[in-house]
């Protein structure tokens, strides 16, 4: 574990040929904070020394959430091509296979979920690139037997899973990476989190905090604009007809979605406001 937190990877894989097999080694052992010697090669983003453990057959637990906390992607690409390499179909992976009381992270945080929380566009793109999806969070009011379930079983455990997901949700990242409009999806996601922070008082603001996100990223969009066409591109678009032309009669359906959404940044920025100017005069 010295050796590990020093670095020096000659000496870990020395001591690991020295002592294999042996019933008082092993490779699995923690420190007092929990850390597993792989876990140190991650914080100290020691990628020779995370391939010396693995190949030595080290325990990855839920490494992969360590290593994406940590924002280390070079890590994530370590243990992603790891866990392809041990993963069987049909059973858990390996850190939906931790004991919930040691692990640092809740049973609904997932790679995913987590790399959304960082809000990290590179390790997201990877995880999409490797078939990660987010299941939409069922409904306050959904009555399926699983939501009941855990319900019943832990009320608080319910609530803070659906906030952690549309927490992920609401990462401007991943609505750039799996949105193929990303400003019609910020404004539902805005209205479904007015609607949360309404219904769960206690988290009311957490939800309106999201909202605010998800508002200040679809308002930031219209800074991309680099000319008039192609803001009037954006304010005319509705996401069924061909891509609006100079000539054309000005519909501002994007504009109307706005209002309608109470997106009140998005209509009142600059850019928007000084071509309302100029199509009225």
């Amino acid at each position: 574990m010295l050796c590990s937190e020093r670095g020096d990877c000659a000496s870990v894989a020395k001591m690991i040929d020295l002592y294999r097999g042996q019933s008082d080694f092993n490779i699995n052992c923690m420190d007092p904070l929990g850390r597993t010697a792989l876990s140190i090669a991650i914080i100290n983003e020691n990628p020779e020394l995370m391939e010396i453990l693995l190949e030595n057959g080290i325990k990855t637990y839920d490494s992969l959430l360590l290593a994406i906390e940590e924002e280390y992607v070079e890590g994530v690409e370590i243990l992603l091509e790891q866990e392809e390499r041990i993963w069987k179909r049909g059973t858990p992976h390996s850190w939906e296979a931790v004991d919930p009381v040691y692990s640092s992270y809740t049973p609904d945080i997932t790679p995913l979920i987590l790399a959304a929380h960082k809000n990290n566009y590179e390790i997201l793109r990877i995880l999409l690139d490797q078939g990660a999806i987010l299941p939409s969070p069922h409904d306050i009011k959904c009555n399926c037997q699983p939501c009941l379930k855990t319900l019943r079983d832990d009320s608080l455990r319910y609530s803070l899973s659906r906030l952690n997901a549309y927490r992920a949700l609401s990462s401007p990242s991943l609505i750039s990476l799996t949105s193929t409009d990303p400003i019609l999806t910020a404004f539902k996601l805005s209205a479904q989190l007015r609607n949360l922070a309404k219904m769960e008082a206690q988290f009311c603001q957490e939800y309106t905090s999201l909202r605010e996100q998800v508002q200040s990223f679809a308002t930031s969009l219209l800074d991309h604009a680099r000319s008039s066409y192609e803001l009037e591109v954006i304010l005319n678009y509705n996401g069924e007809e061909s891509t609006w032309r100079p000539g054309n009669h000005h519909t501002l359906d994007r504009l109307h979605l706005a209002i309608k959404c109470k997106q009140k940044s998005f209509v009142a920025h600059h850019t928007v406001q000084q071509l309302l100017g100029i199509l009225s005069c």
